[in-house]
């Protein structure tokens, strides 16, 4: 991926993956309804196999681009085509927020993440894997796709989907959290409603009523009884501090950082080692990336962090993030910011992130 011009805005691009019936497209639904003042992206990967309720989201059968009068843009596309589509919808004229890839049902959402990592477009940024899954009829789904495990191992959120349907569902999310990943973010749900907050910066503004699934609208009265709360009580911390942070000690938190810490934004001050630039810090699960950039004329010299997770110890966590802060200039040294740099794009320190996405299979 290329680096970001100064200023320039980077457009998070998330993996929405499941298997047939798992109620990808119905979540997706309940984003677009609850994008509040955000203008979200839909690209539907492999369009002549996804479920008709996708055919709802695009908005009209046979377009492969439509506007929608929620504002949100959907594109109906080929995995040959994605970064096509991709460079239209980061274009800085379409006010796009975030774009979400709906892959299909039969998808292997790790070479849509490959792709995405290994984009050369400077306007987005990954915003992570969503596995969803259907808590009824989990058992049945992992006989009939074993691959199930492995994409959950890879996935950076897991929405356990469908819960109201399951005798069960306290195993099933015990069984998700058992195979998933110790930093994926195991959320429950029902009609697909998680909070959007998980995964993009939610603009203020008025709820906007988008495109309803069919599913929606079969259970429409039900669906009406869940609307007042989102099954998903997560929790977040919000860090500052003037003194600039060690990148070592930094570097050992986020090396550390606990199951069920999902998200990591903001800004990094590393003061004296390295006084031109700060940091942009952008972590999803194990996915981490840092993006140096000039410090703005006007902007004080803070760092600034959002942790956000379910589960997570945010007092604990602010404990560990003011033990991070420098004793510099005794503290620092020419190899200080080695560990930070090995995640930024395209320097020479980088190494490889998610290294398990391109292990080649036993």
């Amino acid at each position: 991926m290329r680096q970001p011009n100064p200023g320039q805005r980077q457009i998070p691009v998330v993996v929405l993956a499941g298997f047939l019936g798992s109620g990808k497209t119905t979540l997706l639904n309940h984003l677009l309804h609850r994008s509040g003042g955000s203008r979200i992206g839909a690209i539907v990967n492999d369009f002549g196999a996804i479920e008709i309720d996708a055919m709802a989201v695009a908005g009209a059968l046979g377009d492969s681009t439509v506007s929608l009068g929620n504002g949100c843009l959907c594109c109906a596309v080929d995995a040959s085509e994605l970064d096509s589509y991709l460079e239209r919808l980061a274009r800085p004229d379409t006010g796009i927020d975030v774009i979400v890839i709906e892959a299909s049902g039969l998808a292997e959402p790790q070479e849509l993440v490959r792709m995405l990592l290994a984009s050369e477009h400077p306007g987005i940024v990954y915003g992570g894997l969503v596995e969803v899954v259907d808590a009824a009829e989990f058992d049945d789904t992992r006989v009939k796709h074993p691959e199930l495990d492995r994409h959950l191992a890879l996935a950076d959120l897991v929405v356990v989907n469908k819960l109201d349907r399951a005798d069960d569902g306290d195993r099933v999310i015990e069984l998700v959290h058992g195979i998933a990943d110790r930093t994926a973010v195991v959320v429950p749900a029902t009609y697909g409603r998680i909070d959007p907050e998980f995964l993009f910066d939610c603009k203020p503004g008025e709820e906007r009523i988008g495109q309803l699934s069919f599913d929606d609208l079969h259970h429409g009265h039900d669906a009406e009884g869940h609307s007042g709360h989102l099954h998903t009580g997560y929790d977040s911390l919000s860090f500052a501090s003037g003194v600039p942070l060690d990148p070592r000690r930094l570097m050992q938190f986020l090396d550390s950082r606990p199951e069920g810490l999902y998200r990591i934004k903001g800004y990094v001050d590393f003061g004296a080692y390295d006084v031109r630039n700060r940091y942009a810090v952008h972590a999803v699960g194990r996915f981490l990336r840092f993006y140096p950039e000039p410090w703005p004329a006007s902007d004080d010299r803070l760092t600034q962090l959002v942790l956000i997770g379910s589960g997570i110890d945010a007092p604990a966590l602010g404990k560990e993030l003011e033990a991070c802060k420098s004793d510099a200039p005794h503290t620092a040294d020419e190899h200080g910011m080695w560990g930070v740099l090995r995640y930024v794009q395209g320097s020479e320190e980088e190494t490889a992130e998610t290294p398990e996405l391109f292990e080649e299979e036993a």
